[in-house]
């Protein structure tokens, strides 16, 4: 069939052509607009799950229905080697500017505080980190400037969420891989909104991140477990895989046969990313509707070669031997399917005491490979990957 016509798109945040599966999240957050509209309080929002779930198209989605009710919105994607000052006051300065705000005075005064903020760096702050924001007012001395920065985005947080109140609207703050927060900038998070939720003011912090992330704000903040509303992002049930698939090749007149759904389901396991990099080079290498399970076939060891190389070997590229020693002894013990394993067990295939594996370990988690499951347990970030390591031996 026409390539130039194939509907599918695998990509990293790259929002597919059909956003199925996703129907109860988005009508949860249409909620979630509603209430704060009608001044009721509203927690923030946090979505887990592995990679290639769809976390970062469904977070865009929600950003575009906050930007379609007239909020202002902003979006950071976190950095384990970068402290959270800068990133928010580029997010919040977007947020600010798309409010609108008809009295320029209220604007200019919590810019003010907004440039204060920004301009409070740590003293040891890398260049990269220390930005000149382009806010032409002069920064406010004695608010978001005491360097502590769970007092400062507390009161620069307050003051923005004013502004969202004044004209009836409100303000979302979008953080993609929030696991990768540093730990003080975590407790500044979870400290502003568990004040804002308070004051019932208009703005939420929404965030995506690995499975491991509620465990990262509990550590944090125990009463994080309260503050925000956790939403668990897994694979889709086997009518949205299907649709995901259907709804587009049918606006192309493109359809498939039963069988041809099965294999791809099969294949897929009904991860986002994988129906649609298996739908498109099934799409590439039909001739014509309807697609047959025949099509799939042909088309599965090339997707699966992509895969490797695109997917799963970019990854696997990042570990060092010591690492990637230590995945291998994960697949052997988790088997295809990627089960969490027990770290004892991990250190006893190889011979190994744990305390002396912990390096790796914590390196790979840190490069967001494997994540830790539960106390004593440990798991791959990225589904199949221990299909992908047993069949390429190292």
């Amino acid at each position: 069939m026409d390539p130039v016509r194939n509907p599918y798109a695998p990509g990293a945040g790259q929002r597919p052509p059909e956003l199925a599966g996703r129907d109860a999240e988005l009508s949860a957050f249409d909620v979630v607009l509603e209430r704060i509209a009608h001044g009721r309080p509203e927690r923030s929002l946090v979505l887990t799950g592995l990679r290639g779930v769809g976390k970062t198209v469904l977070l865009n989605q929600l950003r575009s229905a906050a930007i379609s009710r007239g909020w202002g919105t902003g979006k950071i994607e976190a950095r384990p080697d970068q402290s959270l000052r800068r990133p928010v006051s580029s997010a919040l300065h977007m947020a600010l500017r798309e409010l609108r705000h008809p009295d320029q005075d209220s604007m200019d005064a919590v810019l003010g505080v907004l440039k204060a903020f920004a301009l409070r760096q740590v003293p040891d702050a890398k260049v990269r980190d220390r930005w000149q924001p382009g806010i032409d007012v002069v920064a406010t001395s004695g608010r978001a400037d005491s360097g502590d920065m769970e007092i400062d985005l507390v009161e620069l947080l307050s003051d923005a969420a004013g502004l969202a109140a004044d004209v009836g609207r409100g303000i979302a703050l979008f953080i993609d891989e929030m696991q990768d927060v540093q730990a003080d900038d975590v407790s500044a998070i979870c400290a502003a909104c568990h004040e804002l939720s308070q004051q019932g003011a208009p703005l939420i912090v929404l965030g995506a991140g690995l499975p491991h992330l509620p465990a990262v704000l509990s550590a944090s903040k125990s009463y994080s477990e309260r503050l925000f509303r956790y939403l668990r992002i897994d694979r889709l049930d086997r009518p949205a895989a299907d649709r995901a698939l259907l709804a587009p090749a049918e606006r192309e007149d493109v359809t498939f046969e039963s069988g041809a759904l099965d294999a791809l389901y099969a294949a897929a396991d009904g991860y986002p990313y994988f129906v649609q990099a298996y739908g498109k080079v099934t799409w590439d290498v039909a001739a014509a509707s309807p697609v047959t399970a025949a099509d799939v076939a042909m088309a599965a060891p090339v997707a699966e070669a992509e895969l490797a190389v695109g997917f799963f070997g970019s990854r696997y590229d990042r570990a060092t031997p010591a690492e990637r020693e230590y995945m291998h002894a994960m697949a052997e013990l988790g088997g295809p399917a990627g089960t969490a394993v027990a770290t004892s067990e991990v250190a006893m295939s190889l011979g190994r005491k744990p305390a002396s594996l912990s390096p790796a370990r914590d390196s790979l988690i840190k490069k967001g490979l494997v994540y830790s499951a539960e106390r004593g347990q440990i798991a791959f970030t990225v589904p199949h990957f221990g299909r992908y390591l047993l069949s390429h031996p190292d």
